[in-house]
């Protein structure tokens, strides 16, 4: 029985150690992108006598809007008292659904890669192992359409949120007549928009991946297995 680290550097140039090594620059690049983030904004509000009023508000990651205070408690603002005030909204499910499975496709894909690079003697010679690697890159394909998926959706309501139309809509001083607000200094996003972007190109990795590990499988190689010179796998 063939045992023990042989390490191999040779897997990495056929596809499915290549693209296992994408997939893990992928979720790195993706939990970074959205994770790390944190911005700031500023509301300018225009009153009627011609002043105006400025409103800064911070958000960050896992973005539980409604955690984050707009203006404090009996805050005056264009002679009017406004009572206090957090944005509306809550992004967290989905950008933290996001984050998990880009760490656990990180810890996998390190995995897998020790596999691949120092035992593929064996990988190849198991039958339950190159099912295993099959079965979980099906269920990681899956979960990174859901969480892509889920978080662009969030991310459109985050916008909605910090945008002038969702300040106007969450701060009663800017219904008053006379009165007009405007998201002035938006944050920007595009770090998260790289997220989105990274999630969806993790879940094109991932599709393709599945052809190429389903080749390592018995269920791909017992239609060849008549030909001649083609060795059984054993578990």
């Amino acid at each position: 029985m063939m045992s023990g680290l042989r390490l191999n550097l040779q897997a990495i140039k056929e596809p499915v150690g290549f693209i296992k090594a994408l997939e893990w620059l992928t979720a790195i690049f993706a939990f970074a992108s959205c994770g790390g983030y944190s911005g700031t904004s500023t509301v300018t509000i225009f009153c009627k006598d011609g002043r105006n009023e400025t409103l800064k508000f911070a958000f960050s990651y896992p973005f539980r809007l409604s955690h984050t205070l707009l203006v404090k408690n009996n805050t005056s603002l264009c002679n009017v008292t406004v009572p206090e005030t957090h944005l509306v909204g809550n992004s967290a499910s989905s950008s933290q659904f996001f984050v998990t499975v880009a760490v656990l496709t990180f810890f996998y894909c390190m995995a897998a890669l020790v596999l691949y690079l120092g035992y593929m003697h064996i990988y190849r010679n198991s039958n339950f192992v190159p099912k295993m690697d099959f079965m979980m890159t099906v269920v990681f394909a899956v979960f990174w359409l859901t969480c892509s998926s889920a978080w662009a959706k969030g991310l459109q309501n985050l916008k909605y949120a910090t945008g002038t139309i969702g300040i106007v809509a969450t701060l009663a001083v800017c219904r008053e007549e006379g009165v007009a607000c405007e998201v002035t200094e938006l944050a920007s996003m595009r770090s998260l928009n790289v997220s989105v972007i990274f999630g969806f190109l993790g879940l094109i990795l991932w599709v393709c991946n599945a052809w190429f590990v389903y080749k390592e499988t018995r269920w791909h190689t017992m239609r060849y297995s008549a030909h001649p010179g083609q060795a059984p796998r054993s578990i």
